[in-house]
């Protein structure tokens, strides 16, 4: 397997072009430069079932930074009742346009970056795809150097005096010699999963379901069995009451759920390999259940640390840190270390590498496919963005990731409501490849609704950002408290309401038409003529209809 591998690796640097060879199977006309990594997913290819949904989540949530979610609540002066309570409602937040957008990938197998055309039109929908990539540069990096922390405490575990690795690099580096070595060691490790094709990542998802969970509720169960002794944290009473504590739950609840709101958007860039739709509903119990589970974890992990180590400890790595001081300690640091670092690299394929290389490929086709689009992700926002400076002033950069849901919200909101309730799910899918098409190059409404909505939060991102340069009315503060909430639900009202005024008829088709192809040479032999209930990829495999392979020609 290692030498097919270096076969291969050495195959494509030999053959290895800038520039990606146009392909015959792509949709879009000739005049537009497309790749197959945008078209609708073959049959073969479609893989997905509900209980990978189910698994793709349990990747996505069973991390440390879902453990401290709860904890860091109950530190800001709320109850640990109020803490699940806010981590179930932001996580509905989440799931209810998860569920509902991944409906669109699961039945016309499309990636975000086209998807999000039929709301936007074809110019226009550039804005969301270039705000999402963004989001998962940032995030890629973020969630490496939470990685690259456990690496520490694994070599920590082998040998102690890594604990003490001397530093060379000035403080102006924001990060010590240790540190960079370890993130170093975590991109060696994590690089080989990152070209792991969409479509098998449920095996590792599989692996990750059992083997997290019984180390993430054995640290649980020692912890509160270790500090039996201590107060009982769940009667803890909130210290903030009144208005206060309501502002404060809202805030907390919107925190949470921008957290996870790029994944209500680029969803359909996994939905979109189910086997058949409706496979993406069996996310909407699973999101709050693993939310909710993983955050009570956290709780109750920072009330044993408490009393155990004498202050609360709000991620599981620096609890295990707590464990370095004796050999049995160490092995179970370096083995439960090494499992949050599966979940960690599992998170950043899922919720960040992926979703970058989609949105690269749609901007840059003829440059990028999705496997080049990992790379790009993996360069620059793992090192080009130096996330370790990032994170050296963490409060400022948080506030500012958390509150870039703004963004996020509206798009959702308008996808969704396009969708279900304008469109009724019926998409002329060869459309959304063309510019000409259709959908148009942009769609006012979905314009005017992006202005009224985000650009009056702009103040209150800003001063979020920077609160002693920019300075925001209470109320437009209190507004800002549940950007999330208040960006989704205006935007889909908003545009429910525009289109029933100013419908755009010639995007109301009475049947769906799929994209996929029957005849690989040329866009005429797409399956325009397919609109039938029967028809399209599923009503085809039915009648015998055997579809012809789709030559590739791949890039590095």
């Amino acid at each position: 397997m290692v030498f097919t591998m270096f076969e291969r690796a050495k195959n494509s640097v030999r053959t290895f072009s800038v520039k990606l060879p146009k392909q015959k199977s792509t949709l879009a006309p000739d005049y537009v430069w497309s790749n197959a990594d945008q078209d609708p997913v073959d049959i073969s290819r479609r893989t997905w079932s509900g209980a990978t949904f189910v698994l793709y989540w349990f990747s996505d949530l069973v991390t440390y930074s879902t453990w401290a979610n709860g904890a860091a609540v109950v530190a800001l002066g709320l109850s640990p009742s109020d803490a699940i309570w806010i981590v179930f409602v932001a996580a509905m937040c989440n799931a209810i346009p998860t569920v509902l957008n991944g409906a669109i990938g699961a039945d016309l197998h499309i990636p975000f970056p086209i998807a999000v055309r039929a709301s936007y039109g074809y110019w226009l929908s550039y804005f969301c795809v270039i705000s999402r990539g963004i989001l998962a540069l940032f995030w890629f990096g973020v969630q490496s150097a939470g990685g690259a922390t456990a690496i520490t405490q694994m070599i920590t575990a082998i040998w102690p005096s890594y604990a003490h690795l001397h530093n060379s690099l000035p403080a102006s580096a924001g990060i010590t010699s240790k540190g960079l070595l370890s993130y170093f060691i975590y991109h060696v490790v994590q690089t080989p999963f990152l070209f792991i094709r969409t479509e098998k990542l449920r095996w590792m998802f599989l692996a990750k379901t059992i083997l997290v969970p019984p180390m993430a509720l054995g640290m649980v169960i020692y912890l509160a069995v270790a500090a039996k002794d201590a107060p009982n944290f769940w009667a803890q009473k909130g210290t903030v009451t009144g208005s206060a504590r309501a502002w404060l739950w809202l805030s907390s609840m919107t925190s949470i759920t921008g957290g996870f709101s790029t994944l209500a958007v680029n969803i359909p860039d996994f939905s979109r390999f189910a086997k058949k739709p409706g496979s993406q509903w069996w996310q909407l119990p699973f999101i709050p259940i693993f939310k909710i589970v993983v955050s009570i974890f956290g709780v109750v992990g920072a009330a044993a640390s408490k009393d155990l180590y004498g202050s609360v400890l709000w991620s599981p790595l620096d609890i295990l840190a707590q464990w370095q001081g004796s050999s049995g300690g160490r092995a179970a640091a370096f083995f439960c270390a090494a499992l949050w670092a599966l979940a960690q690299i599992c998170v950043n394929i899922s919720a960040n590498s992926v979703s970058f290389g989609n949105d690269i490929t749609s901007l840059f086709p003829k440059y990028f496919n999705i496997r080049r689009g990992v790379i790009f992700a993996m360069l620059v926002g793992g090192w080009g963005m130096v996330p370790w400076i990032i994170l050296s002033n963490a409060k400022t950069f948080l506030n500012f990731m958390s509150a870039y849901a703004v963004f996020m919200a509206p798009i959702a909101g308008i996808m969704l409501t396009d969708y279900w309730f304008i469109k009724r799910k019926k998409i002329d899918v060869p459309a959304l490849y063309d510019p000409e098409g259709r959908y148009g190059k942009c769609n006012w409404r979905s314009l005017v609704i992006m202005i009224f909505v985000i650009v009056p939060m702009l103040p209150a991102l800003a001063n979020k950002v920077t609160p002693k340069n920019v300075h925001i009315p209470k109320g437009l503060s209190n507004l800002f408290t549940i950007n999330w909430l208040y960006g989704f639900v205006a935007s889909c009202v908003l545009y429910y309401v525009l289109n029933v005024i100013f419908p755009d008829k010639a995007t109301l088709i009475p049947k769906v038409i799929h994209g996929d192809t029957q005849v690989v040479e040329g866009v005429e032999g797409a399956a325009r003529s397919d609109t039938s209930s029967d028809g399209g990829a599923e009503g085809q495999a039915e009648k015998g209809i055997r579809e012809k392979e789709a030559v590739e020609v791949r890039g590095v």
